[in-house]
């Protein structure tokens, strides 16, 4: 099956299988949050983006195997409803962003920087701190060897515009650091995974940065 981004809440999990990553996608919660499970395909370890909600969907998508790590992409509320619980069941590791982390009721076992390292087995992930949404949002920057970049947004970035933000000077803040750090950086090609809704590509949504800029949101 084609991988398309598209689920929904109670749905089933779509797979976007890559030669060394396997990404699942579902959709939790009355806010129809996206959470990602990665699997690394030589050694089966495995990192949950956004234990957001619903605990028992996420942990039968997990499966017995377990995850080393749960990475929670920024402080509001609707993206660790379930961590609690998640890290109960599993024991995994806990990661944010350094300046968020304070916001997340479940200890963050590993503060993260920009450009630090988050590794799934042999699959190495880049974190990007985008300050706008919150203080200290991350995106997760996947550089596939075998093909384009693969990039987990949170709620910084979502097919046609920058995540929310209630001052003109988060707004800012976030469009440079997207500008300067995504689209500077990575190709059209580039696939976005969002914290709600559908995917999409950089090249579909880089015609339209200044027209974000305009509108100011």
């Amino acid at each position: 099956m084609t991988y398309s981004g598209t689920v929904t809440v109670g749905g089933p999990a779509d797979v976007h299988e890559l030669p060394a990553l396997m990404i699942s996608k579902v959709a939790v919660g009355p806010m129809e949050n996206n959470a990602y499970l990665l699997r690394c395909r030589a050694t089966g370890e495995q990192l949950l983006i956004d234990a957001a909600n619903d605990a028992a969907t996420l942990l039968t998508l997990i499966g017995d195997g377990g995850i080393a790590s749960v990475v929670t992409t920024h402080r509001h509320g609707d993206h660790w409803q379930a961590l609690a619980e998640v890290v109960a069941a599993t024991g995994a590791r806990t990661y944010a962003g350094r300046y968020d982390a304070e916001g997340i009721p479940v200890p963050t076992d590993v503060l993260v920087d920009d450009g630090d390292t988050v590794r799934v087995g042999d699959v190495a992930l880049t974190a990007v701190h985008l300050m706008g949404h919150t203080p200290g949002s991350i995106a997760l920057v996947y550089d596939d060897p075998h093909n384009h970049a693969h990039v987990f947004t949170g709620d910084c970035l979502f097919p046609g515009g920058p995540g929310r933000t209630t001052d003109p000077a988060d707004f800012a803040s976030l469009m440079d650091g997207l500008e300067a750090k995504i689209f500077g950086k990575l190709a059209d090609e580039t696939w976005i995974y969002p914290g709600h809704g559908n995917d999409s590509t950089l090249g579909a949504e880089r015609p339209h940065l200044a027209e974000w800029r305009a509108r100011g949101w």
